[in-house]
C-alpha cells in the first residue's frame, strides 16, 4: 500500500485518538499546575508545580505506588503462565471437553467486575465456603487485616485476568503449524522440547501483547480493590487508582488529583515504550 493512501485511510482516526488523548492529558496537567477543590471550582488558583511536588513528597502515594507494584509483579507472571499451561491442555483435548472448560474458564472475563468481587468476597465472609475451610483446616478463624486483604486483591486479579491470556494463546496456538511438531516428533523431541523451541518462539508476539494489555490494565485496577478493602486505610491496600479516587472525591482536592493522574500516565508509559521498542524490533526481525 502506497504511503499516501495509507494516510488517507488512517489521519481520521489518528486525528480523532490525538483529540480524544491529548486535550485531556493537556487539561489535566493545566488543572494539575492549580489549586482546586469543590469550592473554588469555577475559580482555580495557580500554583505552578506544587501540587506535583505534593504528590512525589506524599508516603500514602508512594505506599499506593509499592502495593500497584507487587500486585503487577506477581498477577502478570502468573497470569501468562496459567493462561499459557491451560490453553496449552486444553488444545490437547476433544473439542466437547474444550468447550465446557472454555465455558468455565471465561466465566470471569464475562462477569461484570464489581459483581465478579462481590461473588469473590462473599467466599470470605463469616459464612462463606473458604471461611469455613480455613478455620477447619488451620483451626483458627479467617481475619481480614493488612496481608489477607491484599492476599485477596491478588488472588482475585489472577483469577479475573487469566481467561484474558487464555484465550489469546488458545487462539496462537490453532496456528501453530503441525508440520513442526510432527517433523520435532520423528527427530525424537521431548514434549518439553517441543514447547521450549517450537511453541514459545511462536507465540512469543502475543506474549508481549498480553504483556502489555495486562500492564495497563494492572496499574489502573480499582474495581476489585474498592470491594475487597472497601477503601479502609488500615489495610494499607491503596492502588494508584484508589487513591487518586480517595485524593478526588473524600479528600477534594482536584488539583492534586489531577497531578496523580498525569504522573500515573507518564507510569504506564515508561513501562510500556521498552515493550513497545522491543515490539517493533521483533517485527522487523520476523520481515
Amino acid at each position: 500500500m502506497k504511503r499516501s493512501t495509507f494516510l488517507q485511510f488512517a489521519t481520521p482516526s489518528i486525528v480523532i485518538m490525538t483529540l480524544l488523548m491529548v486535550i485531556p492529558l493537556g487539561m489535566a496537567i493545566w488543572l494539575g499546575m492549580n489549586f482546586i477543590t469543590y469550592n473554588n471550582i469555577n475559580a482555580p488558583q495557580f500554583v505552578g508545580m506544587k501540587n506535583y511536588a505534593d504528590v512525589l513528597g506524599d508516603p500514602r502515594f508512594w505506599q499506593s505506588f509499592r502495593f500497584t507494584g507487587l500486585y503487577m509483579a506477581i498477577v502478570i507472571p502468573v497470569q501468562l503462565f496459567v493462561g499459557f499451561t491451560i490453553a496449552l491442555t486444553l488444545d490437547q483435548v476433544s473439542k466437547f471437553v474444550r468447550g465446557i472448560y472454555l465455558s468455565l474458564f471465561l466465566l470471569p472475563f464475562i462477569i461484570v467486575p464489581v459483581v465478579g468481587t462481590l461473588m469473590f468476597k462473599q467466599l470470605f465472609e463469616p459464612s462463606g465456603l473458604f471461611t469455613w475451610l480455613y478455620q477447619t483446616i488451620l483451626d483458627t478463624k479467617f481475619r481480614y487485616n493488612e496481608t489477607s486483604v491484599k492476599t485477596l486483591i491478588i488472588l482475585y486479579g489472577i483469577w479475573a485476568s487469566t481467561p484474558f491470556a487464555l484465550v489469546t494463546y488458545f487462539a496462537g496456538l490453532q496456528t501453530l503449524p503441525v508440520e513442526q511438531l510432527e517433523a520435532a516428533s520423528m527427530d525424537g523431541a521431548s514434549p518439553l522440547q517441543k514447547i521450549r523451541y517450537i511453541v514459545l518462539p511462536h507465540v512469543r508476539s502475543l506474549t508481549i501483547f498480553i504483556l502489555m494489555i495486562s500492564l495497563m490494565d494492572a496499574y489502573r485496577i480499582f474495581d476489585s480493590v474498592f470491594v475487597l478493602s472497601e477503601m479502609n486505610p488500615i489495610y494499607k491496600a491503596d492502588t494508584m487508582m484508589t487513591y487518586v479516587f480517595q485524593t478526588a472525591v473524600t479528600v477534594q482536592r482536584l488539583d492534586k488529583a489531577n497531578a496523580m493522574a498525569v504522573l500515573t500516565v507518564i507510569g504506564i508509559m515508561v513501562i510500556l515504550i521498552p515493550n513497545l521498542i522491543q515490539t517493533y524490533h521483533q517485527q522487523i526481525e520476523e520481515r
